[in-house]
């Protein structure tokens, strides 16, 4: 891929076949009418691929705003995850068939496991696995994935996860666990690519974003993408939304590429799962 000419509509190749846009919108805690809006806000300003979770609790409010968008169902991807309380043979089969039902929709585009919980995972990716095969779901992979977890899925089963999403950004740089998945031919997903907000002023990222005349979000957005990470930037504000999809229109050097990967505190805001059986 040639990373200096993208777009909000650049796709990549997932193991299967399957094209994922590389930029999208994560929607964790955007519930009810503000939900709503940010949905149709994003559909309205190009963003085609929409991540989820039963455990948002947003399923619902998406599916109606993909309806009332007018845009085509085969034009938005669309992913959505089993959480830790739905890990197991009938209990993921029925979450997945509850997701179903709230999107209004015959199938989920990447449906993943939200955390690898011991031995559940391995029964959830068995159901997952079949319902990717009666063409219920167009693509199936893992969130918060470790490599050993990683590479306890490739020695054990039949499909190899397409994406593994996890928090990722210039302060937690898991060059490592990028590595590894390209070589497995897992795409990486970057949820938190702007740290939440809570590293955006940090003095060397300001000085990046002054010589580009981007704001430190857009900066932490352009670095991923160039990276041919899948980034899916969370937001509850209008004017964010067409900020964070303003990246398309410069491309960071490959020594500023590197000033940025040196940003890296290991920072994160959530489990570290490197640590889980």
């Amino acid at each position: 891929m040639n990373t200096t000419n993208l777009t909000i509509n650049t796709e990549l190749e997932l193991n299967n076949g399957v094209k994922i846009p590389l930029f999208g919108l994560g929607t964790w805690d955007l519930r009810g009418k503000v939900g709503f809006k940010i949905l149709k806000w994003a559909l309205k300003s190009g963003y085609r691929l929409i991540d989820t979770a039963t455990y948002y609790e947003n399923e619902k409010v998406i599916g109606k705003a993909i309806t009332q968008s007018k845009i085509p169902r085969e034009d938005i991807f669309v992913t959505s995850k089993v959480w830790i309380d739905d890990l197991g043979y009938k209990k993921t089969l029925d979450a997945f068939n509850n997701s179903l039902k709230a999107f209004n929709s015959s199938y989920i585009d990447l449906y993943l496991i939200h955390w690898p919980v011991k031995e559940k995972r391995k029964q959830a990716w068995k159901v997952m696995e079949q319902l990717y095969k009666e063409g219920k779901i167009r693509a199936i992979g893992v969130s918060n994935f470790a490599i050993h977890h990683l590479e306890e899925f490739l020695a054990e089963f039949e499909i190899i996860p397409a994406v593994n999403q996890v928090e990722y950004n210039a302060f937690l740089y898991q060059k490592e666990l990028l590595e590894y998945c390209n070589s497995k031919n897992i795409k990486l997903e970057a949820y938190r690519p702007i740290t939440g907000g809570r590293k955006l002023d940090n003095n060397k990222l300001l000085e990046i974003s002054k010589k580009y005349n981007k704001s430190t979000a857009q900066i932490l957005i352009r670095w991923l993408l160039q990276q041919e990470i899948i980034t899916i930037p969370r937001t509850s504000k209008k004017i964010r939304i067409l900020e964070n999809a303003n990246v398309f229109d410069f491309n960071i050097s490959n020594e500023d590429m590197n000033k940025i990967a040196s940003l890296n505190e290991n920072f994160r805001t959530t489990w570290d799962t490197n640590t889980w059986d």
